[in-house]
């Protein structure tokens, strides 16, 4: 958590930094003027003192004052953009915040807007990138946790960048930073997904996400994500210096960045190696070793009667590459080396499954029905499927109107599973973007367990994307909290027990003992002998809602007494999408929470304690 620091000089200034410290755990404010001290509200005598004891111990200065002080005192003590801590000015009378010093780096321009937001204030920014809203190039490596590297100086690339020279973006590999890129993509970047497709001489910069090294002919900047592992075999004792020596060699006439790898992997005599132990431990990369019996499930490439004859399975750096990689290939299969001892090993190197750049699903929650109660990132998906399939029972049409141009979109209310499946294989094997869109939020009887296990069997690549319950949207038209202090502070989600059996020890009579709050899903057609069940437990006058398709166009809400549960169902004809709500707390007004109670305090609100001045 960033440490920070407030500067004040006016009685004013006083007062904003006091607004600004309880915006930021763990920060002090120093000032020159008298009021009561604390300990994170310190008095100073005179702030180049202050700075030259603890100017580089904090992350972030912030300065309510006069531009030129800040400037003036923080001058003496700037070394370079890596080290110095980021700086804001901020006027006396909170209008205008500005970042004065490591804006991209140290983060002076987020902290510069998060005052404005504060004080509804004007954020002065004013590096290029942020001001074209293009990446900063600069932030990048640091953003998704890759490794720089250019044989350019970055202020000359950067100058590129900024000045919209035309860049090509090569994506290698495909992982959460790349697809920010492809959205984000400004108008003089194209994409490419492989090096041998870009025509060079059409560009002046070439920005390359992935694992091989670069010989371009333009200047360039590469970014390594951590997506490769090495599978090794190696003789007994191989010197640890002269294996880390040969290792990078070889990597490098293989054209692999050594920055990319992620991991060394090899069988579990090795697991004390001191070469491979030495090796991981200076470069960061995990080491995992596996068994014989698991390595032997690897179909290899190049088996070899060698090893099999002297450890009982026919390789190690190819089965030991796909396992810790979860990935059945490898971009360089065995190969034999030798440091210059003469003793002897072998690798081979797969990258990891998630960074194929190949087909993905992704199973998404649509929310409980209106389009805007999507996530950002379930919407953002919607736009960029290639395949969109979604049950038209539960799902509102107008969320699949989000969808781009070309792609399919398909009701899979009367489709069997099986042909779902179908679709999905279809477009998974050509590489594409598929979104399941469930009704709710796909873990509340979105019915995806069968279809994981197929996804599972089939070795896809899949990943869900939650989405608001109806019972969170029926909170909000009801304006209630469904866990009010000292009435409810458990949520029961469940359904009655029809055609389908209810587990012996999840009975809606026995659920009923707690009198919680209880959201009861798909029981519209039984409502009559789940009014009797909670009537076991549940006071008649309990309050109750009927909720039909809650949040879409035509819902429709009932309120009443628990006692009038069945009629309200069989009276408005409700077969199906109703949501039923018990419980004291629909409703409810009364009481209190604690959380902010002016005699409550905790970490972010701290009991004040006086201290001294000048202490």
């Amino acid at each position: 958590m960033q440490k920070v620091a407030i500067v004040a000089f006016t009685d004013n200034g006083l007062s904003i930094g006091r607004t600004i410290q309880k915006e930021f755990y763990r920060s002090k404010l120093f000032t020159t003027r008298e009021t009561e001290f604390t300990k994170d509200i310190l008095k100073i005598g005179n702030v180049a003192d202050l700075l030259e004891k603890k100017f580089h111990t904090y992350d972030t200065w912030i300065f309510v004052g006069a531009l030129g002080i800040c400037v003036r005192s923080i001058a003496p003590f700037i070394q370079d953009k890596k080290s110095d801590p980021a700086v804001v000015n901020m006027d006396e009378q909170g209008k205008f915040a500005q970042a004065v010093l490591s804006g991209h780096v140290g983060g002076a321009n987020a902290v510069a807007e998060k005052l404005s937001r504060i004080f509804q204030a004007q954020a002065v920014i004013t590096t290029a990138s942020d001001l074209q809203n293009i990446w900063a190039l600069d932030l990048l490596a640091e953003k998704f946790n890759w490794t720089a590297v250019s044989d350019f100086p970055l202020n000359q690339l950067i100058s590129l960048f900024i000045n919209n020279r035309p860049t090509a973006l090569v994506l290698k590999v495909k992982v959460a930073g790349t697809a920010y890129l492809e959205k984000t993509k400004p108008h003089f970047v194209d994409i490419y997904y492989n090096l041998q497709d870009v025509v060079q001489d059409s560009y002046e910069l070439i920005i390359y996400v992935g694992y091989e090294l670069l010989a371009t002919t333009v200047p360039n900047l590469s970014f390594h994500p951590r997506c490769l592992v090495v599978g090794s075999g190696c003789s007994k004792e191989i010197e640890p210096a002269l294996f880390e020596e040969a290792l990078l060699l070889h990597l490098k006439q293989e054209g692999i960045s050594y920055q990319s790898i992620a991991a060394l992997a090899s069988v579990d005599i090795k697991r004390e190696e001191k070469a491979y132990l030495a090796v991981a431990e200076k470069y960061g990369w995990e080491f995992n070793t596996f068994t014989t019996e698991e390595l032997s499930q690897v179909h290899l490439a190049n088996p070899s009667a060698v090893v099999l004859d002297k450890i009982g399975i026919e390789g190690v750096s190819e089965s030991a590459a796909a396992l810790q990689a979860k990935n059945p290939f490898w971009l360089i299969e065995k190969t034999k080396a030798e440091v210059s001892s003469g003793k002897k090993f072998t690798y081979a190197i797969s990258l990891i499954n998630k960074f194929e750049r190949k087909g993905q699903i992704a199973i998404v929650g649509a929310g409980p029905g209106a389009p805007e109660y999507i996530t950002l990132q379930g919407k953002e998906l919607l736009e960029t499927a290639d395949c969109i399939l979604y049950a038209g029972s539960l799902v509102p049409e107008e969320l699949t109107h989000f969808a781009k141009p070309g792609a399919l979109v398909r009701n899979s209310a009367s489709m069997t599973l099986e042909e779902q499946i179908e679709i999905i294989d279809e477009f998974y094997e050509q590489g594409k973007l598929i979104v399941r869109l469930h009704s709710g939020d796909p873990a509340i009887y979105g019915a995806i367990q069968e279809q994981m296990t197929l996804f599972d069997e089939k070795n896809y690549d899949y990943f869900i994307v939650p989405g608001i319950s109806s019972f969170q949207a029926a909170a909000a038209y009801l304006k209630s909290e469904f866990t009010v202090p000292e009435v409810a502070q458990t949520i029961i989600l469940t359904r009655g027990e029809g055609n389908t059996p209810m587990p012996e020890h999840e009975k809606i009579e026995d659920m009923a003992k707690l009198r919680a709050t209880m959201c009861i899903f798909l029981s519209a057609g039984i409502a009559k002998k789940v009014e009797g069940q909670l009537l076991q437990h549940y006071p008649e006058d309990t309050p109750l809602a009927v909720l039909y398709r809650v949040s879409w166009k035509d819902e429709k809400v009932w309120t009443g007494k628990l006692s009038e549960l069945s009629s309200i169902i069989d009276q408005n004809k409700l077969t199906r999408t109703v949501l039923i709500i018990v419980g004291e707390a629909v409703g409810a007004r009364k009481n209190r929470s604690w959380l902010y109670g002016d005699n409550w305090y905790h970490i972010f609100r701290k009991k004040g304690k006086s201290m001294v001045a000048g202490k």
